[in-house]
Formats: structure tokens, C-alpha cells, sequence
């Protein structure tokens, strides 16, 4: 029996194995042999004698590695902001992060001037290691996200400890490797002005023949249990199979293979990709994992390959694909109802817009059995990368095209679907990028997202091989994008309302406290406003806070006087 294991760069494995050791004569169940392969290559050893612990076979494959940016022109612009006193809360994601914007922020700022205007502001970590790292630089921390440390725990932490006052204020969120696009959306939600603070990448490691032989291994049925400790770590292996052109061998082993999630985020990234895993430990350790996996792992494999082995016995022959199964004219319709039904399923509950667009193209995949497709969003009369079949973290919510950019742009601009069925790259209208291998792909589909007659995005669907697209394929998706339409077109109008709704009662609360100062003060209104903007810039507060203030303490004076009456 083999077990793969993806490591998280920077755990406190010594502590891991610590506890591992103690726990080992408490544990049930044993490695029994198991091939386990660690995808690390900085603390290897560490893992390795956790692995052989538990009686596993450990064998090391780098997953990932840590790059720098080519340009810190953001960290360079954040620290310029922070030492204006532009922000209100600053949400730190990783210790690693912590220390290398430091270092960035300490080439160019003094770093006394630096770590004294972080004093003035609420510092928010997520998680224990980003607490540690603030302490190690004397900075008080005023919200620590509690396990197992995602987003979800970082917005209801800021809930918890600050509120309703939330609103207003503008935060800069540090990141690690990749955006967070669902953090980012929730602090919208709470109308807080966001600035993002990159520091660092992932990528690939130089030498992928290890991850092409794991993928292989997969493919192959060697691997008995995969054990994933981050997310990316996900995003790579699937980049890698997709390299090798074989992305649905992967899928296909997974299948046949007992997934262990070390948490939530990398629960979801997995079902990003279309694997569902099948165990989380009880705490988001890699000590815990190990524990509790050799307790389990051999019963959910057995499970797994009988049930994998029953489905064998009565599925439909290797070679009719899902078009095929659906070809009939009555079970097509059928299936499209279905797909129309659960968009409409997905709208009805209100998911996150990226949660809806990521369905979305998984319904275009079953449909088409495309090896591409993207979903652009139009903001501010520019096209956004929002959602994409294939992994791409270093462009999803970054890559941005111009109306009239590419084959997508002429898509926008004109508002009429494009078909090319082979020789994409050769179309006078294709323009390459870098970022994206999809550019060499032989056949293009690019439909129009509409509503109410205006653009509101765009749908890519490619095929490496060429690809006749169908009228119906072309209907089907252009169905879809009118329904993704509607959805993108809700979500930005209530986005809109709430921040007018939020900008109004601020006014509102100025306005009121710009009265009492006048009144109290016998100055001018534009005087009154001046002291607030002062007493805002020396306080870090939000304009709305100081009127706040204002309007409490003339509630405080009038139940005084009240008394004393």
C-alpha cells in the first residue's frame, strides 16, 4: 500500500513529530509499510521520521517552492500608505509573509518609523504562527483567527471583535503565494475598503520529475492514499498532469484512492478540481493527520476500490464519453434542463459569485468535455480572469484584457459568440499570453455574458485537438451565460447599493456632527468639517467614527443634565 503526502512549506514539523512520537502507542492503526511519499524539500528528514514512526515508507518529492516577486511596488505603495496613516486594520496571513514584508518595507522605509505606525493601527492574524511573528516584532494583536484558520474564521474573529464598526474601515490584507478572492469578497460584504499586500509566489519547483512520477504512480494505481496539506500544493499536481496532457488519468486514480485533506481550504481546492476527499483530521496538524490516517486509511481503501470496483461492473463502456451518453436528442434536453435547474439552484441560495462562476464551468466541462474554459467578468471597462477549468492561481483575479483585446475582447466589443474549430492561434484576431499554455490549444469558443442587453462578461471554451462546435453546444452556452449574467448583474447592483446605502448614513452622521461643533463652538460649517478631517488623521479613525464620537458625547452631556434636573 502506497500513501502520497503534501506538506505545508514553513510547519513546525519538530512539534509535529513530537507529538506524533507520544501519540504513537495511542494510535489504532499503522502505516503497515505504506509507500509514503512527502511532497517537501525543506524539512525532509523531519518528515520522513514522522513518516517511519507510523511504520510508513517515506520517499520525498518537492511539490512547490517559494519565489519573490518581480516587482514590490505594492509592498513599497502600502508602506508609503501606512505611514500616512491611510489604514484603519491590517489582516496578516502567514508568519513567512510577516517577515518578508518587513524586509522588503525595511530596504526602502526606516523600520522604527515602520513597526510605530503599525502600533497605531489593529492588527488581525490568521492563525497562531502570524500572532507569533507580530509578538517576535513587539506588536500588539488585536484579533487572532482561531483553527483551522481560513477565511471563514478570520471574517467571524473581525465580527466577534469589532462589529458593526467594521464598516468604513480600510484594511490592506497580506498575502501568501495567491489571492484569497473569497476573503477579499467578504470584507467587501462588510463595505470595508480592502488594498491588497502581495510578498511572495508559489511555483512550480525546477526539477518536476518527481511530481511527473507521482502523477504517474496515481494514474497507474499504485498510490493506495493521498494526503494533501495545502492547497497549492493541489494546484501543482494538477498543473503538472495537465502538462503531461493527462489530467483525466489523474482524475481517474484519485478516484480509485483515499483523499486526506488536512482542512477546509484544501478541502475546497479539491473540489475545485473535482475530487472529494474523504477525511479530515481533527486538528489541522500534520501530527494529527499521520495519527489518525494510519487508524484509518486502510478501512476507507477498502471501501473506496470495492464500491470503485461495483461502479466498474455497470458503468457505461470506456469509450462513450459523456457527449456520447447525452447524444440522444430527449436525454440532451433532459440533461440541460437539469444544468439550468442547478444554476438556478446555486443563484437561489446566494453563493459567493466565485463559488457560482467555479459551477459553472464545471457544468460546461460535463457538457463539452472541454480541456479549457474561463469565465471573464467585465469591471470598469475591463475584462477580469474570475473562474478557469484549469488551475491558475497566479492569474485568476489578475489577468485583465482591454475591450477589443484578443478574440475575448472582439467577443465584448461586438457582443457575437466566436467558433473556430481548429488553427486558433492563427486567427488575426488571437492575441498570446505568457501565463496561459490553453493559447496553443487548436479549437476556440467565446460567447457574450449579457444582461439586460449590456456586456457583462465572457465565456471561453477550448479544445487541444480541433473541435466542430454544434449549434447546440453554442445555444446551451450562450443559455448559461445569460443566467451567469443575471447573477453577476445582482451581485454588482447590491454591491453598489450597500456601499451607497453605507456612504449615506455616514453622511448622514457627519452632517449631524458638524451641527453640534458649529453649535458648540460658534465656527463655520467648512471649520467644523476641518476639525473632524483633523481629528480623523490624528486619532486613525474613519470620519464616521469621529462623528460618532461626537454625537455620543452630546447624548452623554444631555442624560447628565437630565439628572440633574
Amino acid at each position: 500500500m502506497c500513501v502520497i503526502v503534501a506538506s505545508d512549506t514553513g510547519q513546525n514539523y519538530d512539534a509535529y513529530y513530537i507529538i506524533s512520537v507520544k501519540n504513537k502507542d495511542m494510535a489504532i492503526g499503522s502505516l503497515n509499510g505504506m509507500k509514503v511519499l512527502a511532497l517537501e524539500n525543506r524539512r525532509a528528514d523531519e518528515i520522513s521520521k514522522l513518516i517511519r514512526t507510523y511504520g510508513g515508507n517515506p520517499t520525498v518529492a518537492p511539490a512547490m517552492r517559494e519565489i519573490p516577486l518581480e516587482s514590490n511596488h505594492e509592498a513599497f505603495e502600502f508602506g508609503r500608505r501606512l505611514l500616512d496613516g491611510e489604514f484603519d486594520l491590517i489582516i496578516f496571513t502567514t508568519g513567512v509573509g510577516i517577515r518578508r514584508l518587513m524586509d522588503i518595507l525595511g530596504s526602502r522605509f526606516e523600520r522604527s518609523q515602520i513597526l510605530e505606525s503599525l502600533r497605531r493601527v489593529k492588527l488581525a492574524a490568521r492563525g497562531p504562527k502570524s500572532s507569533a511573528a507580530l509578538r517576535e516584532l513587539g506588536l500588539p494583536v488585536a484579533v487572532t483567527a482561531p483553527e483551522p484558520c481560513t477565511w471563514r474564521e478570520v471574517i467571524s474573529a473581525l465580527d466577534a471583535a469589532f462589529g458593526p464598526s467594521l464598516e468604513g474601515l480600510r484594511a490592506a490584507v497580506q498575502e501568501y503565494g495567491t489571492t484569497n478572492p473569497d476573503l477579499l469578497a467578504a470584507l467587501s460584504r462588510h463595505l470595508v475598503e480592502w488594498t491588497r499586500v502581495p510578498v511572495y509566489q508559489w511555483a512550480l519547483p525546477d526539477d518536476l520529475e518527481p511530481l511527473r512520477n507521482s502523477v504517474r504512480s496515481i494514474a497507474e494505481g499504485k498510490i493506495d492514499v493521498v494526503i494533501f496539506l495545502t492547497a497549492i500544493q493541489v494546484v501543482h499536481l494538477f498543473r503538472v498532469a495537465e502538462m503531461m496532457n493527462s489530467t483525466q488519468a489523474l482524475l481517474d486514480g484519485l478516484r480509485k484512492t483515499v483523499i486526506l485533506s488536512i482542512g477546509p481550504s484544501t478541502s475546497e481546492e479539491l473540489s475545485r478540481h473535482g475530487v472529494e476527499p474523504d477525511f479530515e483530521p481533527s486538528h489541522p496538524k500534520m501530527g494529527f493527520l499521520i495519527n489518525e490516517a494510519a487508524d484509518c486509511a486502510p478501512r476507507l481503501l477498502q471501501e473506496k476500490r470495492k464500491a470503485a470496483s461495483q461502479k466498474a461492473l455497470t458503468s457505461l463502456p470506456a469509450k462513450v464519453t459523456v457527449i456520447d451518453a447525452i447524444g440522444h436528442p430527449d436525454a440532451r434536453h433532459l440533461n440541460a434542463i437539469r444544468i439550468v435547474h442547478d444554476i438556478g439552484r446555486r443563484m437561489a441560495t446566494s453563493d459567493p459569485l466565485h463559488a457560482v462562476l467555479n459551477q459553472i464551468v464545471g457544468f460546461i466541462e460535463t457538457l463539452l468535455s472541454c480541456d479549457s474554459c474561463f469565465i471573464y467578468v467585465l469591471e470598469e471597462n475591463q475584462l477580469v480572469l474570475r473562474a478557469s477549468k484549469n488551475p491558475h492561481p497566479d492569474v485568476i483575479d489578475r489577468l485583465e484584457l482591454e475591450i477589443g483585446q484578443g478574440i475575448t475582447g472582439w467577443v465584448a466589443e461586438h457582443r457575437e459568440p466566436v467558433s473556430i474549430s481548429s488553427g486558433a492561434l492563427r486567427d488575426p484576431r488571437f492575441q498570446m499570453f505568457k501565463d496561459l499554455p490553453e493559447d496553443t490549444f487548436e479549437a476556440f469558443l467565446s460567447v457574450p455574458i449579457l444582461a439586460r442587453g449590456g456586456l457583462v462578461g465572457v465565456i471561453n471554451v477550448q479544445h487541444r485537438q480541433p473541435h466542430n462546435y454544434t449549434p447546440w453546444e453554442m445555444q446551451t452556452i450562450s443559455t448559461v451565460g445569460f443566467l451567469v449574467g443575471a447573477e453577476i448583474e445582482m451581485a454588482r447592483l447590491e454591491s453598489e447599493r450597500d456601499a451607497l446605502t453605507g456612504q449615506l448614513e455616514s453622511r448622514k452622521l457627519i452632517e449631524r456632527a458638524k451641527g453640534l461643533l458649529q453649535r458648540d463652538h460658534n465656527i463655520k460649517e467648512d471649520d467644523a468639517y476641518r476639525m473632524m478631517q483633523k481629528e480623523s488623521r490624528q486619532r486613525r479613525k474613519s470620519m464616521r467614527e469621529i462623528a460618532e464620537a461626537v454625537l455620543l458625547g452630546e447624548e452623554l452631556r444631555r442624560a447628565a443634565a437630565a439628572k440633574q434636573l
